[in-house]
């Protein structure tokens, strides 16, 4: 017995050794941001609304032309009185994703609805269905292979009559039978479909799957049957009635029909805009406003959408439609949530501008030009944002956060920890910050108010430091600089410890305030060239830049197509014609994670006899450990807060587990021995 609990002990202590700075990652699809000094002032410069042209949180769909939500505010100081925010969403008909059943000028109703896609079941938006595939993918598949289709949902060709021309398909939930259908491909045509219809949401001869079959083949050894055209919504529905509330909003009208709309309101509930909060207004839309110096009187603040679930998400800038030969399209912090924009001090880095010529499909040469400049910005850690620390240099590059070393854009360092996390560690635990780099507290002497810290990357020493917290200030910390990109003393670490103190068991010290970059730079010379750009020009100093333009390419927006000008930067243009030019800028944004199977997106682009079946995204198995918001002997291990770890490429965690699982098995046969 004695053993067994020995190893239970020691089993259980592996997972006290490591903690890491590192919450579930949070991607923010903002509005363009409001401001003035107050809410009258602030509606008269930049108006009272948004859409979903310049809110891409909101339904669009490029190819035709539709959106489906808006919202409008007014209001006087910084109080949004009842009833005056005002939240609609219109029904909207929109074309298939599979150009056969879009080229016949079929459509489908759709509507936006809190920055969610829904079918309204028989044009009605209080009665909402989610759209679950809409999709032009091609899959060859064999006899009694099954496609997964999302929510439990699968279809299955029972039997492939090659001579005859025929499949017989099945369509299961939860593998349970729902239905069947023996489709015939003799004289078949683009826009046929094997639709599916039942009740949904109280409402019969609904149709919820449509599925085109192109073909069906003798392979060498199976008889296989090719599907492209797929579009499924769920049997389950959202029902909406009015006075329904969704957070502060309460639906007061609900209209049916092709042009069938929800509103809803704030009713009874003033929204206060009080500085540095996150206000959420209703399910999955928030308002964040910004934290002024000290002093001032300014009111800012953007709509947002805040992401935490695994997965790759797009992020657009304002729609571009270009009427006229010479048009020209400005993106920016405002206009584009991609771009780095710091809501507190007021500060964006990057702009790209394009001129379109021609027949509204041309970008000429240099006449696509993006810029980003050097930006003074404070600390996350307040007590770093004095008067004597106060700033750090910073700068947007292709969408992505950088350090200019030494005021020069032209060698940039990943800013991988900006954070005012509170940390509780004990005697040896370590911190992992990200890309390697840890901490940990080596020997903490509380009657001597001092704690022994180190610095190391992947395991090996990088430095060490005995830091008093006797008489400690808020703006203290202790700083490591080192030699990066050729530049020396360049600090590449700050960290602030609040106190050391007793804990029942421990001696523990509180850390909040870190500060880290990467000492591994992206070097930048006039000349190099990033996808379609080339630096035209590098400046130093405080204010220092780094432009771009598209010399010796010309770019075409052909219609249907998507264009990468830069690692990390697109142009998605809608299947339109040339007196209809519409295009956007977007980048997409990943959250590591477990990654929903539900659908396989893999598509066979040639006729094949196996389906791949392989899913492009892969499982990373992180752990999100904690924050401790107070005084604690132990590390929590879950947190709310804010990722300070962006992205890491592999997060310790796990190994503690199996090092647990396995010693408990050992406990296991030692006490059954």
């Amino acid at each position: 017995m004695k053993s067994f609990i020995a190893i239970l002990m020691a089993a259980l202590m592996v997972l006290s050794f490591v903690s890491v700075a590192s919450a579930a990652d949070t991607i923010e699809i903002r509005s363009p941001v409001f401001s003035g000094d107050n809410l009258t002032d602030l509606i008269a410069n930049d108006g009272n609304s948004i859409d979903f042209n310049d809110f891409a949180a909101f339904y669009y769909d490029i190819d035709d032309g539709v959106g489906s939500e808006s919202i409008t505010f007014t209001g006087t100081a910084d109080v949004i009185a009842e009833d005056d925010l005002v939240y609609t969403a219109e029904i909207q008909q929109v074309g298939y994703t599979y150009e056969g059943w879009d080229n016949n000028g079929e459509t489908f109703d759709k509507i936006g609805f809190l920055a969610e896609e829904y079918v309204p079941i028989d044009q009605d938006p209080g009665i909402l269905s989610k759209l679950i595939l809409d999709s032009d993918d091609k899959y060859t598949l064999r006899t009694g292979q099954t496609l997964e289709l999302g929510e439990g949902f699968a279809i299955t060709p029972k039997q492939i009559d090659v001579d005859g021309n025929k499949v017989w398909l099945e369509l299961t939930k939860d593998g349970n039978f729902i239905d069947d259908e023996v489709f015939n491909t003799v004289d078949n045509t683009d826009d046929s479909a094997w639709e599916y219809d039942t009740t949904i949401g109280g409402e019969e001869d609904i149709i919820m799957l449509r599925v085109h079959i192109n073909e069906v083949f003798q392979g060498q050894v199976d008889s296989l049957a090719i599907i492209e055209g797929l579009w499924l919504i769920s049997d389950e529905v959202t029902e909406i009635d009015t006075s329904d509330s969704f957070g502060d909003l309460e639906v007061t009208t609900i209209t049916t029909g092709a042009s069938g709309m929800i509103e809803m309101k704030n009713v009874d509930n003033d929204i206060t805009l009080n500085d540095d909060s996150l206000i959420s207004i209703s399910d999955g839309i928030s308002i964040q406003t910004a934290d002024p110096a000290t002093g001032t009187d300014a009111l800012r603040f953007f709509f947002v959408k805040q992401i935490t679930e695994p997965g790759t998400y797009e992020i657009r800038g304002t729609v571009a439609s270009p009427t006229t030969s010479g048009d020209v399209f400005t993106w920016d912090e405002a206009s584009f949530a991609g771009f780095y924009y710091d809501i507190d001090d007021d500060i964006a880095s990057e702009e790209l501008t394009v001129t379109v010529t021609g027949e509204n499909r041309t970008i000429a040469e240099d006449a696509l030009v993006y810029t980003a400049e050097i930006q003074q910005v404070g600390f996350t850690y307040e007590g770093w944002d004095t008067a004597t620390v106060n700033t750090y240099d910073k700068i947007g590059f292709l969408a992505e956060e950088y350090v200019p070393i030494d005021q020069d854009p032209g060698i940039l360092s990943k800013l991988i920890l900006d954070s005012d996390d509170k940390y509780t560690l004990r005697t040896g635990q370590t911190l992992e910050l990200g890309e390697g780099f840890a901490i940990t507290p080596k020997q903490i002497d509380v009657d001597g108010n001092k704690v022994w810290l180190e610095l190391s990357k992947d395991g090996e020493f990088i430095d060490d430091e005995v830091f008093n917290t006797v008489d400690n200030t808020d703006d203290s910390a202790w700083e490591y600089d080192t030699t990066i990109g050729g530049e020396d003393d360049i600090v590449m670490l700050r960290v602030h410890i609040n106190e050391v103190f007793q804990g029942q068991v421990d001696s523990l010290a509180i850390i909040e305030g870190l500060w880290l970059i990467s000492d591994e730079v992206i070097e930048i010379d006039t000349s190099d060239e990033f996808g379609d750009l080339e630096v035209n020009s590098i400046t130093t100093g405080p204010s220092g830049t780094i432009t771009m333009d598209n010399v010796d390419n010309e770019i075409s927006l052909n219609k249907d197509s998507t264009i990468e000008i830069a690692e990390g930067l697109n142009f998605r243009v809608a299947d339109s014609e040339n007196d209809d030019v519409r295009f956007f800028l977007f980048t997409e944004q990943t959250i590591e994670g477990a990654v929903d199977e539900t659908v396989d997106e893999t598509v066979d682009e040639t006729v094949d006899e196996t389906v791949d079946e392989t899913v492009d995204e892969t499982v990373d198995e992180t752990v999100n450990e904690t924050v401790n918001e107070t005084v604690d002997e132990t590390v929590n291990e879950t947190t709310d807060e804010e990722a300070p770890e962006e992205t890491p490429d592999e997060t310790p965690g796990f190994e503690a587990v199996f090092a647990i699982a396995g010693l408990l098995a050992v406990a296991y046969f030692v006490r059954r021995n």
